[in-house]
């Protein structure tokens, strides 16, 4: 499905409410994203955990959970990525779309409603998630988006906290780092609400609400993956950033990306 605002657009796939395309101002910004593979291309959308989860296991509130795990033996990417989403809103620039997580991974039931629109210099995410089941739950949110680059890259402010972590796992201590661009990362940063990534190709800036945390993963080739994040991979065990999520509350969160 696509939205459109002059010669900015953006195609949306309902599946994982993934992001396949990104135009601003007529110049694409998105790796073009592949549904068969969404975390490796496009922005695939990470609820209710963003990234790993150690072991791909957690407990909460006294009761063991146990999630699907990856080659490395920990679950990845939330729960959602795969599952069709209901289109409930739509007019020529915005979309919003509409899916109720339950699952025996998870302790309660949640309606993730998520909101794209498509404006002339900027695209915007807006997530309104509320807690549909009868228990408390863990929330973290995140995407997942694949920027392109061309040649040297770097980002700003360079100046962040670093989440220290062992085998791609953060241990829960946030340690002094500067940012150097070129380098490769699968790592998490609390940057904070704005973040830049310059590159011969473009400028793109990204503003958030309530995802201060950053993955920057450098693992496929011509782009820098700069995921936002509510919280860092493996909140439900480091509880950096996480969120708790009662019966019949709703939570907000949202990114704009400016190119």
């Amino acid at each position: 499905m696509e939205i459109r605002n002059f010669a900015s657009e953006a195609i949306i796939n309902e599946v994982g409410a993934y992001v396949e395309k990104i135009v601003i101002n007529g110049k694409d910004i998105l790796l073009h994203g592949n549904i068969n593979n969404p975390t490796h291309s496009g922005m695939a959308i990470l609820v209710p955990f963003a990234n790993r989860i150690k072991g791909g296991e957690y407990e909460f509130n006294g009761k063991k959970y146990f999630l699907n795990k990856n080659s490395e033996g920990n679950a990845i990417h939330g729960l959602i990525v795969n599952k069709r989403f209901e289109v409930i809103n739509k007019s020529s620039n915005s979309i919003t779309l509409s899916y109720n997580l339950k699952d025996n991974g998870y302790p309660s039931e949640l309606n993730i409603n998520i909101k794209y629109v498509i404006n002339r210099e900027s695209f915007n995410v807006e997530f309104l998630i509320k807690n549909v089941g009868s228990n408390e739950a863990p929330l973290t949110v995140g995407a997942h988006p694949y920027f392109i680059i061309e040649d040297s890259w770097k980002i700003n402010p360079t100046q962040v906290k670093k989440c220290a972590s062992i085998n791609k796992i953060p241990t829960g201590e946030l340690i002094d780092y500067e940012i150097e661009g070129n380098k490769e990362y699968d790592d998490c940063f609390y940057i904070g609400n704005q973040v830049k990534l310059d590159s011969k190709y473009s400028t793109i800036i990204i503003k958030t609400i309530k995802m201060p945390y950053f993955q920057i993963y450098t693992g496929i080739k011509g782009a820098v993956a700069l995921e936002p994040m509510s919280g860092a991979p493996d909140a439900y065990h480091n509880y950096i950033g996480l969120d708790l999520i009662k019966s019949g509350e709703i939570k907000n969160y949202g990114f704009t990306i400016y190119s």
